[in-house]
Formats: C-alpha cells, structure tokens, sequence
C-alpha cells in the first residue's frame, strides 16, 4: 500500500491509500482464481473445460508477467480467458463441421431400419394410396401424370397422397 498526498482545486491535501497490483504473480493468482474460475463455470457450464481454460489464461500471463506492461491486470486476465474460450469454440466448430462433412453416416442397420419402416408403413395404405405416394413422391410425376398412369383424375390422385400421407389413426 502507498500512502500519497492529492492537491485539490481548493488547495487542501488528502490522503488517499492506493492499493497497487500484486508484485507477484503468485499473489496476482491467489486473488482472481476464484472470480476467473466462477465466470468461466458461468461461460462454458463446464468445470473441467472452465478449468482448463483457466489455466491456459493464467500460463500467458505468467509467461508476460515480468515484461510488467499491463494496466490492469485482472482485465487482461479475463480478456485472455475469454479469448482462449472463443478459439476453442471455433475449433472446435471448425472441426466439427469438416467431420460431419467429410464422412457421411454409412449405417447399414440404420438403412435397414429405415427401409423396413417405409416398407410397413406402406403395406398399411390401399393399393391405389400406395401408387398415388410412389408415383408423386418418390417418382417425382406430377398429379396429372400420375392420374394418366392409373386411369384416374388427378384430383383423385391428389385426395389418395393426402389420405396416405395423413394421421395414420384417422380412417383411409
């Protein structure tokens, strides 16, 4: 602590203590660890990752530490922190994304399931329901297409997708 003396416009002098940034780091550590550490639980809603974080945030600092050119040192902490938070996002979203893109889901039990849902499910319609969803569908014919294939109006074929495709609760 350092005791100075303050002139003020009207001449009378104060006494202000000033408290001045811990000298050492291990000080320095001793008193934001706590508040990093909970901003950071706060920020990622992790503890290990908010630990992590905070380590690598208190390593840069110790490793500028006695080049002794912060203005406040708890800022620049927490700036650090956060900066060290967001590039592990990004990396992590960067990864991420160029893995899913990169390898796509070959689950041969997942086709399997699929193709056995869609198989049931259209045993269920009628067999004029089950052309009318095959033809717009998966086909990809238009309404009138489709109705010239069947022998039907397109309106018809219409009125059959809709009820197939439908609440399978309500009656076809």
């Amino acid at each position: 602590m350092i005791e100075r003396s303050l002139e003020t416009p009207d001449a009378q002098a104060l006494e202000v203590t000033v408290a001045e940034a811990p000298q050492r780091f291990e000080d320095f550590f001793d008193a934001e660890h706590a508040r990093l550490f909970g901003a950071l639980c706060f920020v990622t809603g992790d503890r290990h990752e908010a630990e992590e974080i905070l380590q690598d945030a208190f390593l840069r600092m110790w490793e500028r530490w006695d080049e002794g050119r912060f203005d406040d040192p708890s800022a620049h902490l927490f700036r650090t922190a956060m900066n060290v938070f967001r590039n592990r996002y990004r990396r992590t979203a960067l990864g991420m994304r160029k893995t899913l893109s990169i390898t796509p889901s070959d689950d041969a039990f997942a086709n399997v399931d699929d193709r056995d849902l869609i198989v049931r499910s259209l045993r269920e319609l009628t067999p004029d329901q089950r052309a009318a969803v095959l033809l717009t569908g998966y086909v990809g014919l238009s309404s009138e297409e489709a109705g010239r294939m069947l022998g039907m109006r397109a309106s018809t074929v219409r009125t059959l997708a809709t009820r197939a495709r439908g609440d399978p609760r309500e009656g076809r």
